[in-house]
Order: C-alpha cells, then structure tokens, then sequence
C-alpha cells in the first residue's frame, strides 16, 4: 500500500487525495488536511500536503490538522500516528499502528473527535525530538480513522483511514539540499501500442523526494506538437536512489522523430531535459544518456485540445508554413 501527499485507506486499498477525503456509509465522507506549514516553507508545495521539517535534537514542533466531515451524522473519528518506509521506490504504510521511532516522538491532543453532521474541527500534531536522537530521515503518518464494526445487518467490519505523510530529517545546522538529476531517457512502446517515455532519475540531494513531471513534444512528423503529458505519480526517492519515472502517451501519437522536453520535480527542486526521441514500433527503444539538465521552465504550447468523454487525451498543433 502506497501514498504520495495526502492519502485514503479503505478495506479495498489505498489511492492518493488531493485533500484526503474517504467515503462511508450515508454517502457522506471525511477529511484531514494541514492547517498551517512552517513560514520558511511557504513556498514549498510539499509543506502544504504533509509534514515536510528538518529539526535540530531537542527541538519540538506543533501543527494543527483540520478534520472534516460531509456526513449527515456525527462521525466519530480516531486520530493517531504510525509507522511509514519508502521501499521499493515508493512511500510504503506499515500495517494497522506499527509504530515506529518517529511516531514515539509524535502524540495528539485529542486520540478522537467527534465531528458534527457536515462539521469541522482541529487537532494539533506534538512531535518531540529527544537531545540524543541520531542523524537521519523518518516517515510517519498521521491517521484520521472510521470504524465500522459488524453488526446484525452487516458481518463484515470496514476501516477508513485518512492521513498526513510526515518526512522528518533531524541533524545539526542546516538542512540538507535536495536535488535530483535525469540520468537517461529511453523511449519504449507498451504492448497495448501506446509509446512512452522512461527517464531514469537520480535522487542526488540530502532529502527524499516525491517525483512528478510533465512531457511536451514538439517538431514532430509535419511539424507537429503535442502534450502535456504526466508523468506516473508515486515514485519517491530516497537519498542516492534512482530509479524510472514514466510518461505514457496517446497510442496516436506518430512514432516521431520528436524533440522531447520533460521537466520533473519535488517540492521547489525542478529540472528539464531535452532530446530527440523516435518511439519504436514495439519494446524497448534506445536509451539516451544526457550529459547535464538544466533548470529552465518549459513554456505553455498554444493548440487544439482534443477531448474524449470529457477528458482531455492529448494537444497537438500542426505547424503554419509559409507558401
């Protein structure tokens, strides 16, 4: 089970939320999201979604959370801490209440609140670095959980879970830098047909990292463009990882050649590559090895968004040529 900012967790699995919000019974649902970041991370769009810190042995921190509910009856909702990893490239929750030294450090105000029917209340989030704690980065989570326990209509019992990630560095003097590199770009097709894009990204910073990204093409076949594309969220580094990052494409989109330029980043971190890329007409096409990013942001492309559904799939603008 994995996670990415915010995040939901039913008896049926677990999907990233943007504002973590997780259905029940009476067609209702509730939420946790932060209440405040550090004013020094104002512009860190990490720091808004989880508890993104780098403390000092000794320090203590506080953060309100606030709980939300759009239930037509009170909700009764149980708030605790517990453990998180990132294994296998990706931010990974451990069982039930694993704890976990980080989550001895964390304590609430209130283990559970009751919210009123489409009401709202806060809690604050303690974490307490001890003097003696070692260097390193930890991961929690802080769970706001629904029980639903069996009863003589329904036999079997669902938990709801919505929570905050916490990424908690800890060590003397400043914090480390974060940084990433895009290492390689191999272009592939999917058996499906569909091309894609694999960038192998090396996590060169300090910090872990949570990697999105967005791919635009251009000058392809008759001067077409395309994009945006995004990258497949979930991917998170820790320091010194690499591993693949994916841009999966429309299966219409020309088999090239295409001038490629992705740009992935992490909270404030950003970097950009280009290069020309031919997507093969099935496997794995030929990796390129890039020399050095560079950090430019990539500029909108004007054209007609094609729309299927009511879901946009994909730009793509044919290039004017003077007769």
């Amino acid at each position: 089970m994995t996670l990415l900012t915010a995040l939901s967790q039913s008896a049926v699995g677990m999907a990233p939320h943007t504002g973590a919000v997780a259905g029940g019974k009476g067609g209702g649902g509730f939420g946790i999201r932060l209440a405040e970041a550090p004013v020094a991370r104002r512009h860190d769009p990490r720091a808004r979604t989880g508890i993104v810190d780098h403390l000092a042995p000794g320090t203590t921190i506080k953060r309100r959370v606030e709980l939300s509910s759009t239930f037509r009856k009170a909700l009764h909702v149980q708030l605790y801490a517990a453990a998180a990893t990132i294994a296998h490239h990706e931010f990974t929750i451990t069982p039930d209440r694993t704890p976990n030294e980080l989550t001895t450090w964390t304590s609430l105000d209130q283990p559970a609140v009751t919210l009123p029917p489409f009401g709202k209340r806060t809690a604050r989030v303690t974490i307490r670095v001890p003097a003696t704690a070692p260097q390193g980065e930890r991961y929690a989570v802080i769970w706001a959980q629904v029980t639903a326990r069996p009863d003589a209509k329904h036999n079997i019992g669902v938990v709801n879970r919505v929570g905050i990630p916490i990424y908690l560095d800890i060590g003397p003097g400043g914090e480390p830098a974060s940084d990433l590199r895009i290492e390689k770009l191999t272009p592939a097709r999917a058996e499906d047909g569909r091309p894609r894009l694999v960038a192998q990204v090396h996590n060169t910073g300090g910090r872990a990292l949570d990697v999105s990204g967005t791919l635009w093409l251009s000058d392809g076949p008759g001067g077409l463009r395309a994009g945006p594309y995004s990258a497949t969220l979930g991917v998170t580094l820790r320091p010194g990882d690499t591993a693949p990052v994916m841009v999966v494409l429309d299966r219409r989109i020309p088999s090239g050649p295409w001038k490629a330029r992705l740009t992935l980043q992490s909270g404030m971190v950003s970097r950009t590559v280009s290069a020309t890329v031919t997507f093969p007409e099935k496997g794995t096409g030929t990796a390129i090895t890039l020399s050095s990013n560079s950090a430019y942001a990539v500029p909108a492309l004007a054209g007609l968004v094609i729309v299927a559904g009511g879901v946009p799939l994909f730009l793509l603008r044919r290039r004017s040529r003077r007769k």
